[in-house]
């Protein structure tokens, strides 16, 4: 217990200390924290649910099949040695991201997250004064990631049909314009970016343009006649940084592991602004694993093709509008509000994501789940829509 001359002494303290703005860097002020989808213990202790109420969640476009095998137990041996800090350079996994995609391993920079290669690329190319340009919507760290940063930003709305408009964002580009961000698929509305599209984008662009391809959804599209495959860019020599992720068709979104690919010239620049031993053992392990399992991503891309069928066949017989999808998610337009809806599906033990903060005030994101899930999710929807 404080004695009163520690309490005192704490009260001074606080009384020296400057208001938050005085001592925080503005854009940092100005940044709303990153809000995801909520885990299931939080929905039942926020709605009073009992502790064997059975939930399901589609709100963070995880892979519902759950990881390999092989990465389970790899997790399991390597849990032994998590009494030693990880090996700091991933040597393994980058050897084996390496043999994966017929690279040299200097074209890989692992991170906790994909997430944190996009942090790496701020850290290490963006001064003040410097521009970002990103679709709207798109992945809020972007947006971000340019706020952080304390440099400008264009977000550039989507087309009519929920895609980028690529030439829209190449007008926007101007002398200060340092880092573009593509995702590719979209999130959340699960788009494409054309190999025309894109390389007519890219055909005379600044050198100092940075243009970011983020692939966390690759595994799952179907659409390969027409997709550009970003690791071409990068072998042809272009300015292009891929993003990659073990988070959604592998399912490893609990360990945090992505990584980024580029020339190794610029990886080197990225590697100086890592932090020591960012990818911890178990991610390493599970990681190099799940890429030696040859059925992981069938099995996930099946199941999804199947529950993309389901879902979109549900949503033309409730006259739905939704946008075709080539990921692991589809966005609904509920022709309602989507928070009061999002919260009513809550209450039935389905969990989805609202995208009214992101001025989509009627449009819902559901992750595809398997077959029972997503028929779960559909007779709900149609329960709540009913009573609204």
């Amino acid at each position: 217990m404080s004695t009163v001359v520690e309490l005192q002494e704490q009260q001074n303290q606080s009384q020296k200390r400057p208001a938050a703005p005085d001592i925080v860097k503005a854009s940092v002020t100005r940044l709303q924290p990153y809000v995801p989808g909520k885990p299931i213990e939080e929905v039942k202790r926020e709605l009073g649910l009992a502790p064997d109420f059975p939930i399901i969640k589609l709100a963070s476009n995880e892979n519902v099949l759950g990881p390999s095998p092989l990465a389970v137990e790899a997790m399991r041996q390597a849990a032994e040695e998590t009494w030693l800090y990880p090996d700091d350079t991933c040597f393994e996994l980058k050897n084996a991201l390496s043999r994966f995609w017929d690279l040299s391993p200097e074209h890989f920079i692992v991170g906790n997250g994909s997430d944190e290669v996009i942090h790496f690329l701020m850290l290490s190319l963006l001064d003040r004064g410097d521009e970002v340009v990103f679709a709207q919507p798109s992945f809020v760290q972007y947006k971000a990631t340019a706020m952080m940063a304390d440099c400008a930003y264009t977000a550039v709305p989507l087309t009519p049909d929920m895609r980028h408009d690529l030439p829209a964002m190449r007008a926007a580009i101007n002398e200060r314009t340092k880092l573009v961000f593509i995702a590719n698929p979209n999130n959340p509305t699960g788009t494409i970016v054309t190999r025309q599209e894109l390389e007519a984008f890219l055909s005379d662009l600044p050198p100092r343009v940075v243009v970011v391809l983020d692939q966390a959804y690759y595994e799952y599209v179907e659409a390969k006649d027409v997709y550009p495959e970003g690791i071409h860019y990068v072998r042809e020599g272009y300015n292009v940084v891929v993003l990659q992720t073990f988070s959604k068709a592998y399912a490893l979104a609990g360990l945090r592991c992505g990584y980024g690919i580029a020339r190794p010239e610029l990886i080197g620049y990225l590697q100086q602004v890592r932090g020591p031993f960012n990818v911890n053992t178990l991610a390493q392990a599970a990681a190099i694993a799940s890429l030696g399992d040859e059925q992981q991503v069938p099995r996930a891309q099946e199941v999804n093709a199947a529950g993309k069928r389901q879902l979109g066949q549900a949503f033309d017989a409730m006259k739905l509008h939704y946008v075709p999808t080539e990921a692991n998610f589809i966005l609904v337009d509920c022709g309602r509000d989507a928070s009061q809806i999002y919260l009513e599906l809550m209450k039935r033990g389905v969990i989805v994501r609202s995208f009214a903060p992101a001025q989509l005030p009627t449009w819902l994101r559901v992750t595809i789940g398997t077959e029972a899930m997503n028929q779960r999710f559909i007779s709900s929807l149609r329960e709540v829509l009913a009573d609204a």
